[in-house]
């Protein structure tokens, strides 16, 4: 559940506009509380994770301390290549 900030408008096919939308550190955080416990399974005693799973929840984990600008931070994680 990546948040992407970004918004575009079009009239037809044609772009009209492109924006982006804030974000807070509260929505960021509530997301990305959701998209841990949607992994959790992949960490069970019967699972072996792979390590870009690992690597991918310790840089969810990370994101408050990594980045000072919440939009920074959804910014970055909508650039993660996440694991399929």
């Amino acid at each position: 559940m990546i948040i992407n900030r970004k918004r575009i408008k079009y009239s037809g096919t044609e772009i009209i506009s492109e924006s982006f939308i804030e974000v807070s550190w509260e929505h960021l955080r509530s997301q990305r509380n959701k998209e841990l416990k949607n992994s959790d399974w992949r960490f069970m005693s019967d699972q072996t994770p792979s390590q870009e799973w690992i690597d991918y929840r310790q840089f969810l984990r990370d994101l408050p301390q990594q980045f000072t600008e919440a939009n920074e931070a959804a910014d970055a994680w909508n650039e993660y290549n996440v694991p399929e």
